[in-house]
């Protein structure tokens, strides 16, 4: 009885620490989720993003450079805005992740030239999450739900 109360104690113990240290942005590496209705990382959001991303993608997520569709005389294309009017919405949240951690030419590949570095050496995938969580909060709710249907229909 003793020895199976100990296990049993032991066991939640294990299983608590593993859920303690476990990213808060995700429940399931395959499908991470953003806090963008936390207000708390909401707020880191907006601090870290001011910190690492507004300087090329505007501080109110408008995009600092105009034609951020075309590509520049060196073959790069601008940096885009993370408002409803780019993108960035049109990617799950895994992807968006791997962008922010990785940097786009990791991503694409082959010889796809991009600006864009990659911060997992600076940034926690909590931090990124965070960032991302902020830049989703900002969304209109339409744009919102689309993307959230995008995140449905990602396969594990």
């Amino acid at each position: 009885m003793k020895k199976t109360l100990i296990a049993g104690v032991a066991t939640s113990l294990i299983l608590g620490g593993a859920v303690w240290i476990a990213p808060a942005w995700t429940a399931d590496a395959a499908r991470p989720t953003l806090p963008y209705t936390d207000p708390a990382r909401i707020a880191e959001g907006k601090v870290l993003y001011a910190d690492y991303c507004a300087s090329c993608h505007g501080t109110n997520l408008e995009g600092q450079q105009p034609n951020w569709q075309d590509r520049d005389a060196d073959g790069y294309l601008p940096a885009p805005p993370h408002d409803e009017t780019g993108h960035t919405w049109h990617h799950d949240n895994a992807l968006l992740i791997r962008i922010v951690r990785e940097g786009t030419e990791a991503i694409v590949g082959g010889s796809y030239k991009s600006n864009m570095m990659g911060f997992g050496d600076v940034l926690s995938d909590d931090e990124i999450a965070s960032i991302l969580g902020y830049i989703k909060s900002t969304w209109p709710a339409q744009v919102q739900d689309i993307h959230n249907e995008i995140n449905a229909r990602v396969l594990p």
